[in-house]
């Protein structure tokens, strides 16, 4: 007895997905729950597992094919690798066929897929030079990651060969041609839109971070051991936010239509980046949360981000968005809204520099920050005195505790 593999439900509003890898061969046995196809869809990867044991039959739609919803990619042969023996060998001739085909496909390599390429390539690798673990010495993601790791661990030796290694050979001009994922795909569609539909503007403010960093250092020990979380910026500005966005309600409404929505709640969007792309998880009801909850709520996130583990639900919605690109060394930019919200927040590296203090010179770690905002809805006065109320209250975060 057979069953179907099929694509899950997909999220309102996106009709199809990719089959980015299929973690099985025709003929491989499978557990049940055993996750066997990844499908990527605009937001997020989605893993299918299997529905029972057996052997996973034929392949009806390859890595690289566009599905639609409860289309059925595949079957599962039930029972075990022996029982299903006839079943998969069944199957042989159809694999032996996309093998070959494939083969053609992969300059005289059939065991590798295309996500399978993409990171070889990523990594300057061959395929030659990695042991695939799969039937027939197939290469798998984990092959990659595991062959990169151990070359890793060897980075002495491989270190003092780059470092004399020349960058590339004289006269060597070479291009890459690769498709561009849907995630980034639509998130190039998104800002495109952004830019081109809303009256966006940026003012700028820098915060004195000296206050809460000093705060840090004296609490942090006793705040990771309470919490079982470090103290981190991001949650003082989610807190800031906050306050400020309920003392300045156009920032954190949205237009739909002629209409302009108020939102009674704080939803604030985190801006996170992964492998496949910036991805912007949503922290709800952060009016109510405490430092810790935020910072956990953060941490959570961002390894979800990681591992490719964000549903749709958590990336839907928000009312307001914070992007930290001093984590990657950026002074000052200008973020993009993400609509239909009406603001971002840009946070940047922490620097040392000379400002003027009580009549004195002296250094301080100083942070610019920018608000980009929708002029439709948010007037200059109202951009400017949110941006000055971050400011005040993260320089004096004890505001935040007395509510002032």
């Amino acid at each position: 007895m057979s069953s179907e593999i099929k694509v899950p439900t997909l999220p309102e509003s996106i009709a199809d997905a990719l089959i980015v890898t299929w973690h099985k061969a025709e003929g491989d046995p499978v557990q049940r729950d055993e996750v066997l196809v990844d499908i990527e869809t605009d937001k997020v990867v989605l893993e299918v597992p299997a529905a029972q044991d057996g052997v996973l039959g034929k392949i009806i739609e390859p890595e690289g094919t566009t599905v639609t919803q409860h289309q059925v990619i595949g079957s599962i042969e039930a029972g075990s690798a022996t029982t299903a023996a006839p079943a998969a060998a069944a199957a042989a001739p159809a694999a032996a066929a996309a093998s070959a085909a494939s083969s053609s496909d992969d300059s005289g390599d059939g065991q590798t897929s295309p996500s399978v390429r993409k990171l070889l390539s990523e990594h300057g690798l061959d395929a030659a030079d990695v042991k695939g673990s799969g039937k027939n010495g197939r290469i798998s993601k984990e092959d990659v990651e595991q062959h990169v790791a151990n070359k890793e661990g060897s980075s002495s030796t491989t270190a003092a060969t780059v470092a004399t290694a020349p960058m590339a050979v004289a006269g060597e001009r070479t291009e890459r041609r690769v498709p561009m994922s849907r995630l980034r795909s639509r998130i190039a569609e998104r800002l495109l839109d952004a830019s081109q539909n809303t009256a966006m503007l940026t003012t700028f403010n820098e915060v004195n971070m000296h206050a809460f960093i000093e705060m840090r250092k004296q609490y942090k020990d006793q705040f990771e051991k309470s919490h079982g979380i470090k103290l981190g910026f991001m949650s003082i500005f989610l807190k800031a936010a906050t306050e400020a966005l309920k003392r300045y309600p156009d920032v954190n409404a949205s237009i739909d239509g002629d209409d302009i929505v108020y939102h009674s709640y704080c939803d604030i969007g985190v801006a996170v980046s992964s492998e496949r792309g910036l991805v912007v998880p949503v922290v709800r009801n952060t009016e109510f949360m405490s430092l810790a909850t935020i910072e956990k709520s953060i941490a959570e996130y961002a390894d979800k981000a990681r591992t490719g583990k964000l549903s749709i639900e958590e990336m839907t919605g928000g009312t307001f968005t914070v992007s930290n690109g001093g984590v990657f060394g950026s002074l000052l930019s200008t973020p993009i809204l993400n609509p239909p919200q009406s603001a971002i927040l840009g946070m940047h590296a922490t620097q040392a520099r000379p400002i003027a203090e009580n009549g004195e010179v002296v250094i301080r770690p100083m942070m610019y920050v920018a608000l980009s905002y929708d002029h439709r809805i948010v007037d200059g006065k109202g951009a400017v005195g949110f941006l000055k109320t971050i400011k005040e209250l993260v320089e004096d975060p004890q505001r935040l505790v007395l509510d002032l």
